[in-house]
């Protein structure tokens, strides 16, 4: 029983770590991006946001789930996948837009802070298999593959302003009620069959290939899956309605 609890205090700092060493990285970022290293300050987005899935997971495999550790890793959220995706689009794209390149991306930064409050409230209220809005780790991930495919300052101005709506098209995403599957019914502590193994082989394989399309192919892919599957939902709605109700004529009774 001793070494149980000790092994418990031990473990409970291992999701703070974690939500540290997020932050960190956000701020490694933010700094890349104010000396123009854009292609530097992308994947350490990337690594950000691959700690903070698996800061959540370790505190619920360990049981050390705690209130300091969810209002610790919002704020961490709030600078890595908030203030460094909005300054890193601002830098790479946004500032050749006169006069809505700053406003675009602060709403993309206050949008995800309105996200995480939003998470914050309702967390113990909705179902667990999904999230309401884009998650605010997945915006900043969409930004930092786009400028990790392309690292260099685009030189069309059409290209800044596509990526100024692309920026406020995922804040409003953030806000919105489209929703996402949070996989966390995914349990790590389960024997994975040989198909799962394989599956997860075949996707390192795929990042070996060419890391750059596979991370934007997959940020994208999960982006439109709000709305693609808002869509389904509402396809399905109008097609049972559509359907004619069966009428079935009770059997006559004999003279």
């Amino acid at each position: 029983m001793t070494r149980v609890r000790h092994f418990r205090r031990g473990a409970a700092i291992l999701p703070s770590i974690f939500t540290t060493g997020n932050l960190f990285l956000g701020f490694w970022a933010i700094v890349k991006t104010l000396d123009g290293h854009y292609a530097q300050a992308a994947p350490l987005i990337g690594i950000a946001v691959f700690l903070d899935m698996l800061d959540g997971r370790i505190a619920r495999l360990t049981g050390t789930q705690s209130a300091f550790g969810a209002e610790l890793d919002s704020l961490a959220d709030a600078v890595s996948f908030g203030v460094a995706p909005a300054l890193l689009a601002y830098g790479w794209a946004l500032h050749s837009v006169p006069r809505a390149g700053w406003p675009a991306a602060f709403i993309f930064l206050v949008c995800g802070v309105l996200r995480l409050a939003r998470f914050n409230v309702q967390k113990n209220v909705v179902d667990s298999r999904f999230f309401v809005g884009l998650p605010i780790p997945a915006a900043a991930a969409q930004l930092a593959a786009i400028v990790l495919f392309a690292p260099g300052a685009p030189s069309r101005q059409w290209v800044a302003v596509l990526t100024l709506v692309l920026v406020v098209g995922l804040g409003l995403l953030m806000v919105g009620t489209f929703r996402y599957h949070s996989f966390k019914g995914v349990d790590l502590r389960r024997r994975r069959r040989s198909i799962s193994v394989l599956g997860i082989a075949i996707v390192f394989l795929l990042v070996a290939l060419d890391p750059k399309v596979f991370l934007l192919t997959v940020t994208s892919l999960y982006t439109l899956s709000g709305p693609a599957l808002y869509v389904l939902g509402l396809a399905r709605r109008r097609g049972k309605r559509s359907k004619p109700a069966v009428v079935t004529e009770e059997p006559q009774a004999a003279p």
